[in-house]
């Protein structure tokens, strides 16, 4: 037998005939077909051989359900692009399917001649559900734009966090401050620049539990994750506030019971005029309990080498970042197709310096006489429980988050002594989400919710010299919600599905103002005084299926985001909710990734009111205020081709166009537009694999991205130009199913730009450029056991 054949053999002790048709609760990982035949049989009771060592390899996705053993072999076939043969009672063969049969030659070939290869077996597109409609609603049947990203290619070349996914999707874009101080956009929904009291315009989620509710993105290392999916457009129906833009939602890989895995990831990299860095990765599966328990554990060390050069400070590379982080899940199976699941993550992450520079002079260099730079930690735990009752099924969701960001900025003036500012955002949440729901079947499918969430936010500031400084006005805020939402779909015709939701929820609002007098607080007691807001968000929908794989789709939702307090002064202020409404139009073909070609196109118009946004104020400080009303128009398409066999190409393009109604205060603004996002976006990619003689896979993936113009933000002083840049970068593996070796370069043509025209609001007379990191060639290893 062949030792690749070996590998792909899954054997379990031989049940009764009458076991393996038995339906049982099947949770195959992504990955080689080989490991989740492994699974399968485990889990079943069944013996599986996989003949041919090239389908063994082939990536599948996950394989999750209630079934029996027939039915989990035959899917897993089909994703493998392969055909189940029954060996025996409880026994399969999995063989591969060719393309088309050979056919005999009309004379043997000389025997000195190599036989004819036959073509790679195309592989079937296999079912795909989109995690985040909180009802298993396949990608075929969503209305909307989704964008997934799998694991295994989140993780290809090395782990990264955010910027993975803002490289694959057009429609993502994000700050640059620094690692776990960036906010991120979608599809042309976009505020402000700092981190301030205002909830972000995009959701991030792990699992059913958000990130965060008004903190910027964490930067959480993207590792051993099965999946991440992005929903574009407000998604306030299902997610209520904070999802003005969209949701970002983290799907981690369940622990595995019964099985025992070691996998990780070790790189060094080299970055251009800058310093080297080095990053490690390592999952371990480990089972708990005989009867479906078991634990998974990931844990993420990097630091990336720095590049910008401070001469004030006689300083080089300064910007150097140090992340450690990891997550332990435990899954235990208490009954027949119910699980509980405690869930612990951690992120620490230390920038010891600013990564931005001075605009017209040297490219890489900073006149700041001051360290900058910041300081993120971030805690999350959630206690789940899932199961079903009949075709109902239940998910509860119970969690705390931490989030706590130190940030300093050079405040000297010009001339001046120095000065630095410093603002410390440290915020609380305890949330939880209970559903029930019936996914869509021959007629109908529906969804119904309740949720709660309890978050309080303290930013507090401080200005003085680096060795002294004297405590600034600060804001706290506080905000209780109670939400009930539900969601229904009917299938009108055979190929027509109409879906209509709402959502309500009442908002307890609160806080006061951080360091300011008492005498102060009392006299303006009314403007802290607890209040309440209420939102009520309805949702439609129309999808029909024109043709195989070809749907057509109209679609109504809407978002909010709840007001609060921002600083004004001596004091704060209130700022009002605002709310935006969004009709979207699309067109969908294919699954990406399979098949000849696949193609996704929207245009959505979003009437955004009372827009909540950060300007500078009379004192130089970063405020909040609702700056006006806009509307913003978003045109998208994405889509792959298979050019060759083993040959892909992939990219996107978005289109926004947007306008705000300034208030008067703001008349000698240069901005009209919303902040921080480009006219245009687009993105390039090509993937590229295939197997060679020795039993190895050679598989090389390149991207080529383009960001266009835009602005900062909203008032003359963040009026500045950024963007129109283009960035690129590509990977190389050689390996096995077991280990493998990297090679990976970004920034292939080293390229300068400027991501982000701020580094510190208080710069009077220097603007400033955040380049991109200059080309970086990383070599890594990667095994598992």
């Amino acid at each position: 037998m062949r030792p690749l054949a070996c590998l792909a053999i899954a054997v379990a002790a031989v049940a009764p005939a009458a076991a393996h048709a038995q339906r049982v609760a099947i949770d195959a990982p992504a990955g080689a077909a080989g490991d989740a035949a492994i699974a399968i049989a485990r889990q079943t009771g069944t013996s599986i051989v996989i003949a041919d060592a090239r389908t063994a390899r082939r990536n599948v996705p996950r394989l999750r359900g209630t079934m029996d053993a027939a039915q989990a072999v035959r899917r897993l076939a089909r994703a493998a692009g392969g055909r189940a043969v029954p060996a025996g009672p409880s026994a399969w063969r999995i063989v591969a399917e060719p393309r088309q049969a050979r056919r005999a030659p009309r004379a043997a070939p000389p025997p000195t001649a190599r036989p004819p290869t036959l073509a790679a077996p195309a592989l079937p597109a296999p079912p795909i559900v989109v995690i985040a409609s909180k009802r298993d609603t396949p990608r075929g049947e969503f209305p909307g734009q989704v964008s997934m990203i799998d694991g295994e290619t989140l993780e290809f070349g090395g782990i990264g966090g955010t910027e993975k996914i803002v490289q694959r999707v057009a429609t993502v874009s994000s700050t640059y401050l620094g690692s776990g101080r960036n906010k991120l956009f979608i599809r042309g929904i976009a505020d402000s620049s700092f981190t301030g009291p205002t909830q972000a315009t995009v959701g991030q989620y792990l699992g059913d539990l958000r990130l965060s509710y008004n903190a910027p993105d964490p930067d959480l290392r993207l590792s051993d994750l099965e999946r991440v999916e992005v929903l574009e457009g407000p998604q306030g129906t299902l997610y209520g506030a904070g999802s003005l833009g969209g949701i970002i939602r983290l799907v981690p890989n369940a622990p595995q019971p019964g099985v025992t895995s070691v996998s990780g990831a070790i790189g060094g990299e080299l970055v251009q005029h800058g310093e080297p860095g080095a990053d490690a990765n390592a999952t371990f599966n480990v089972p708990l309990a005989p009867d479906g328990a078991a634990l998974r554990v990931t844990i993420d060390a990097a630091s990336r080498g720095g590049y910008i050069d401070k001469p004030a400070l006689d300083r080089t590379d300064v910007n150097r970042t140090d992340i450690l982080g990891g997550r332990a899940m435990v899954r235990v199976e208490v009954a027949p197709e119910w699980t509980v699941d405690l869930v612990g993550l951690g992120q620490s992450t230390r920038s010891v310096d600013s990564q931005y520079a001075d605009r017209g002079g040297d490219p890489l260099t900073s006149s700041a006489s001051v360290r900058e730079g910041s300081r993120a930690d971030y805690l999350h735990g959630q206690f789940v429980v899932s199961g079903r009752i009949g075709d109902v099924r239940l998910r509860s969701t119970t969690g705390v988050a931490s989030q706590d960001l130190q940030e300093r900025y050079d405040a000297t003036p010009p001339g001046g002594p120095d000065r630095l500012f410093v603002q410390d955002n440290d915020t609380r949440m305890i949330a939880n989400e209970t559903r029930l729901w019936q996914p869509l079947g021959e007629r109908f499918g529906w969804l119904a919710g309740i949720s709660f969430t309890d978050n309080d936010t303290r930013l507090t500031r401080s200005l003085g010299t680096p060795d002294s400084q004297m405590s600034a006005t600060g804001v706290r805020n506080t905000v209780t919600e109670a939400t009930a939402y539900g969601e229904a779909s009917l299938r009108v015709a055979e190929h027509l599905v109409a879906t209509a939701g709402a959502r309500y929820t009442r908002s307890r609002l609160g806080g006061a103002g951080e360091d300011v007098p008492l005498a102060l607080a009392a006299a303006r007691a009314e403007i802290t005084a607890s209040r309440t807001e209420t939102a009520f968000l309805p949702s439609a929908s129309l999808l029909a299926q024109v043709a195989p794989d070809t749907a057509l789709y109209l679609r109504y939702q809407e978002g909010f985001r709840p007001g609060g307090l921002a600083i004004e002064g001596e004091f704060v202020r209130r700022f009002r909710s605002d709310h935006a409404t969004t009709f979207e139009f699309g067109a969908r073909h294919g699954t990406p990734g399979f098949g000849p070609f696949d193609l996704s196109a929207s245009l959505s118009h979003t009437r955004w009111s009372d827009i909540q946004a950060d300007f500078i104020d009379d004192l130089g400080l970063p405020s909040t205020a609702n700056i006006g009303d806009g509307r913003v128009w978003t045109a998208s398409v994405s889509g792959g081709v298979e050019v060759l066999p083993h040959f892909r190409l992939n990219g996107g393009l978005t289109y926004n166009d947007s306008r705000v109604d300034e208030p008067r205060f703001l008349l000698l603004a240069r901005a009209t537009h919303v902040p921080n996002i480009a006219g245009v976006a687009a993105r390039l990619g090509a993937d590229y694999r295939t197997w060679l003689d020795s039993g190895l896979e050679l598989r090389a993936t390149g991207w080529a991205s383009y960001v266009g113009k835009s602005r900062l933000g909203i008032g003359p002083e963040l009026g500045d130009l950024q963007g129109d840049y283009l960035d690129s970068g590509m990977v190389v593996r050689l390996g096995g199913e077991r280990m493998g070796v990297t090679l990976s370069l970004v920034n292939l043509a080293d390229v300068k730009g400027n991501r982000f025209a701020l580094g510190t609001p208080f710069a009077m007379g220097r603007d400033q450029v955040t380049p991109l990191q200059p080309r970086t060639i990383r070599l890594g290893l990667d095994a598992r056991f």
